[in-house]
């Protein structure tokens, strides 16, 4: 009895060897959502004043396939996808909903006047508290809605011209072809 208390901490090395092991196999980029194919949250957020957008709320969202970005001023990832979301808004490929997250409202308006607005509503969420309904983890972060509301992918990171190509804009017309 006595040798096999010596074993244990052996064994509980290799179980968290194991663990751990199996942890550097995941993808960090992917993240998993519990929302996703479920509705969207219930929520009503204040107009970004200034920013000649109308507020953000989950009625604004339904109704059309879109998405919905969590940015910041202070965010420097969601500067490098900016150009992304100003051409789709351009070219009106499908329409985008902004959150700014844990931002000044008139830093937020500075960074839109300077970069331009791509959004159709900007919702100010100056608490954080609807993005932790939306489960985000952080800026920028990249949601996929159908009409229905239901959340259908979740980017966490910038998006990329690979990301827009191969994920978002194949999804964007399969779901616009379901409804």
């Amino acid at each position: 009895m006595k040798r096999a208390l010596y074993f244990l901490p052996l064994a509980a090395f290799f179980a968290l060897a194991g663990y751990f092991g199996w942890g550097l196999t995941r993808d960090p980029s992917k993240i998993p959502s519990a929302l996703i194919d479920r509705p969207i949250p219930e929520f009503a957020l204040p107009e970004l004043a200034g920013a000649g957008r109308p507020a953000l709320s989950t009625a604004a969202i339904k109704g059309e396939v879109a998405l919905v970005n969590v940015f910041a001023s202070w965010c420097l990832p969601c500067k490098v996808e900016h150009p992304i979301f100003m051409r789709l808004a351009r070219e009106r490929v499908v329409p985008i909903h902004g959150i700014s997250y844990k931002d000044k409202a008139e830093d937020s308006r500075r960074w839109l006047a300077d970069l331009g607005n791509p959004y159709t509503a900007i919702g100010w969420d100056f608490d954080g508290r609807v993005a932790i309904d939306w489960g985000v983890y952080g800026v920028p972060e990249t949601f996929v809605v159908d009409r229905t509301g239901t959340i259908r992918f979740k980017h966490v990171g910038p998006i990329t011209p690979e990301i827009l190509d191969r994920q978002i804009l194949p999804l964007v017309e399969r779901l616009r072809r379901a409804s």
